[in-house]
């Protein structure tokens, strides 16, 4: 099998249908598959994709659609996981449900795997709904970023230019490029780098967990790009930046957020960051 999309589901069942009908009017000619992943929802989510694309296939989607139940929110990282268990193709495609996949993107996306051998990753260009581009490649994060993205400090003349490196805002993202990190939303790996790089850490419940497995693909010699060539639309909200200040506090997601920060500060804590290599 080409290819392997897993969509994680959490009370979003209109953005997932709509994501399930975009990758249907591809018309990819590709051997492929989907795997919803249902992070117990309760939205009536897993009724549609059973109705709607396995008890009564549409006759229009070429590929096969699998669908995962979990009884509980298990989180991003840990949900995602069990879709790229199950997953059969030699590239595996995280996709949140609020993307919409343009003309060509996938089809690039897999050229550029099999055609450079020490890239292991890819993500797309990702594009706002009005066609403006949306930071999606980092740099890896020192532990005061989230500090000044989230506190008044962040407004600082030396913060402000800490954080612009730290999101790549020093070139125009319209050209392929390796990067340290991209973002979650949108990820392919190939088979054999992942089968040596392994699973996302499940120590983190949302967040940084595409951070730690850029990293982890970057230690195991394995290239990550952001490809301009490819482009996605996203339909993103930031939640964890829904609040700001001391109001944050009382933000459920802030907290999960700032808790898997100190998880990845913990983790790499005196580790040198690894050799980027170019191809």
């Amino acid at each position: 099998m080409d290819l392997s999309i897993i969509i994680l589901n959490y009370k979003t069942k209109g953005l997932v249908k709509q994501c399930i009908k975009g990758i249907e009017l591809l018309n990819l000619d590709l051997d492929y598959e989907v795997i919803v992943v249902d992070n117990g929802s309760n939205d009536s989510c897993v009724e549609m994709i059973k109705t709607n694309y396995i008890e009564n296939k549409d006759v229009n989607f070429k590929g096969s659609v699998e669908l995962i139940e979990s009884k509980e929110n298990i989180g991003y990282t840990a949900g995602n996981n069990l879709g790229i268990r199950k997953a059969k193709g030699q590239n595996i495609l995280i996709l949140n449900p609020d993307i919409t996949v343009l003309k060509g993107a996938i089809e690039n996306m897999i050229s550029y795997l099999q055609e450079n051998e020490s890239v292991g990753m890819v993500g797309p260009k990702l594009i706002n709904p009005d066609g403006s581009v949306q930071l999606s490649a980092y740099r890896f994060p020192k532990w005061y970023i989230p500090i000044l993205r989230r506190t008044i400090l962040g407004k600082l003349p030396a913060a402000k230019k800490i954080l612009a490196k730290y999101l790549m805002k020093d070139w125009d993202h319209d050209q392929n490029k390796p990067v340290e990190w991209l973002l979650g939303s949108g990820m392919m790996v190939k088979r054999r780098a992942f089968d040596k790089v392994g699973l996302m850490d499940e120590r983190f419940f949302m967040y940084y967990s595409d951070v730690d497995w850029c990293r982890r693909f970057w230690q195991d010699s394995f290239a990550v790009y952001y490809l301009a060539t490819a482009e996605m639309v996203h339909y993103h909200q930031r939640l964890s930046a829904e609040k700001s200040g001391i109001k944050s506090i009382f933000s459920k997601i802030t907290r999960i957020h700032i808790s898997d920060a100190f998880k990845y500060s913990a983790k790499y804590l005196g580790v040198n960051l690894p050799a980027l290599t170019r191809v």
